[in-house]
């Protein structure tokens, strides 16, 4: 059953399992470096809305960054091949993840940048069309979205009627800033604002954060940084939670805005720092985060235990899933690995819950539930009301799994 400890450890940070564009980023080759970056990048950006990209897509990309053809031709042979394979199932979001990823690189490529309104307009139409019917139209109507590191709240959209002006507001004040004599904190907790504001505006229906994420790329590179590296790959999905952080309120349980999440993950990717960057830290409840102990020393220790716990999960947690649940898709894998993270063995949860978690309706969320109860991955907690579960302990602590397949 589910203990509530208060040291409790769980959970990992998502990651590519074997990122075939490692080996080009090692190249000395600079541009197999650059194409690899702006691959891994535009794919790792698809986990913001929890979308994986197909292994004919990395076999495209790989062969544009080997240079035997380009990125419009990749674009051709991707469009293509779902002309030939039209996807069976409504909810399955592979194809978009594919096609946006094809048109982040190709942006990503392109010199030709202007710092307005416009070109931001213009990055959302050139990833989404086809993909979304309002592709480079500004919304007209208010949105709200329950986000998981708000448990279920939302974060203040801007106001439909307003969505234009308050983009050239925000762009007015960023042109006319001056960083000269900023010292490198300084800049970064700027930018962290500028770029927290762009994104809080949320003037698309969907496709928001990519979007943002590529034109706040771009706009780096005219500052001077080199802003395409494995950090969003690696982190998209801290990336969009340190935004909501940074725009939402609520004085009654004593959270405010805070762009200090946004920040480590800007320190990484601009200076090469390497902050810790974990999602559960960011969880309004708190319930997730080891308590503070009386010296360096025990923080430190507990930090090495968690890594340690991190790095057991990480290599244990596929095995036994995959052995216990024969046949199980990528796509649910992810979403297990989500749920996973967030909860762990130790913390009860719900479907509400994953439907928070993963963006599953309530019928496939049920799904999962019977499957894993199925698989006994996990089991019902009593005595907390109906429809609460926890993972079994035997799930990443048994060595029966290991070497299994």
């Amino acid at each position: 059953m589910c203990a509530k400890n208060a040291y409790t450890v769980v959970g990992w940070e998502m990651e590519m399992n074997q990122d075939p564009f490692k080996e080009y980023i090692r190249e000395s080759e600079p541009n197999k470096r650059e194409k690899g970056y702006a691959w891994q990048t535009a794919i790792g950006l698809q986990a913001v809305d929890g979308l994986k990209t197909s292994k004919y897509l990395i076999d495209t990309a790989i062969r544009n960054i080997e240079g035997d053809i380009s990125i419009d031709e990749a674009n051709s042979l991707l469009n293509s091949y779902y002309e030939e394979n039209p996807k069976q199932d409504p909810g399955d979001r592979t194809e978009e993840a594919d096609k946006v990823s094809v048109r982040i690189v190709k942006v990503l490529s392109e010199t030709g940048f202007s710092f307005t309104p416009n070109e931001y307009i213009s990055i959302h139409k050139k990833l989404f069309t086809g993909i979304y019917r309002h592709a480079g139209k500004i919304r007209d109507y208010n949105i709200t979205k329950k986000e998981w590191v708000l448990d279920g709240e939302t974060v203040l959209y801007g106001n439909a009627s307003e969505l234009r002006d308050t983009l050239e507001y925000d762009f007015s004040e960023e042109r006319t800033f001056s960083y000269k004599g900023l010292s490198i904190n300084e800049i970064i907790h700027h930018l962290a604002v500028f770029v927290s504001r762009l994104w809080q505006i949320h003037i698309f229906e969907e496709g928001n954060t990519r979007t943002t994420a590529v034109f706040f790329i771009k706009y780096l590179r005219t500052l001077g940084f080199d802003a395409t590296n494995d950090i969003f790959a690696e982190n998209a999905w801290y990336f969009r939670n340190a935004l909501v952080r940074a725009n939402y309120n609520n004085f009654k349980i004593g959270i405010h805005e805070t762009t200090e999440y946004l920040e480590l993950f800007l320190r990484n990717m601009l200076i090469n720092e390497e902050n810790e960057l974990h999602n559960r830290v960011m969880h309004i409840s708190g319930k997730f985060v080891f308590p503070p102990k009386a010296n360096d020393e025990s923080i430190k220790a507990d930090i090495e235990m968690q890594k340690a716990n991190d790095e057991s999960i990480k290599a244990n947690i596929r095995k036994p899933l995959e052995k216990m649940i024969p046949g199980l898709s990528d796509k649910t894998m992810d979403h297990i690995l989500r749920i996973y993270e967030a909860h762990g063995t130790e913390d009860m949860f719900g479907r509400k819950d994953i439907m928070l978690l993963t963006g599953l309706k309530a019928t496939r969320a049920s799904e999962v539930i019977k499957l894993l109860i199925s698989a006994e991955v996990i089991e019902t907690v009593k005595g907390h009301g109906k429809g609460k579960y926890c993972f079994i302990k035997k799930l990443s602590e048994k060595p029966d799994y290991e070497g299994s397949v």
